[in-house]
């Protein structure tokens, strides 16, 4: 398969076949990247990023708060970039499910 064809397929991917490639991809250019991963009685079960605690939703309302990804890198040093790809294309993927989480920690940090 040449590289044009490859494109080609691509493009046709829905988004959240689009965010698993990347994923694939990702994990197989960098050493250490374990992907998303929703853990039951982890952080509420949200996605976060690999073995850690680090929400998803967490990484996405620090950059609507304007962090770049630089920032957001030398605040979670064990992050690696390809963890904020990972973290945008889920984010890209799943929307609704960000914005809900978002929405219900925002909440608790009101009470």
């Amino acid at each position: 398969m040449t590289i044009q064809e490859l494109e080609s397929q691509v493009l046709t991917l829905n988004l959240a076949d689009k965010a698993k490639l990347i994923s694939i991809l990702t994990q197989t250019l960098t050493n250490g990247s374990l992907g998303i991963k929703k853990t039951p009685g982890v952080c509420g079960g949200d996605a976060c990023i690999g073995n850690t605690r680090i929400p998803v939703w967490s990484l996405v309302c620090d950059r609507l708060l304007g962090a770049s990804d630089g920032i957001i890198l030398e605040s979670f040093p064990d992050l690696t970039a390809a963890d904020l790809v990972n973290a945008w294309a889920y984010a890209d993927a799943y929307p609704e499910e960000i914005e809900q989480a978002i929405r219900e920690n925002d909440g608790d940090s009101k009470k």
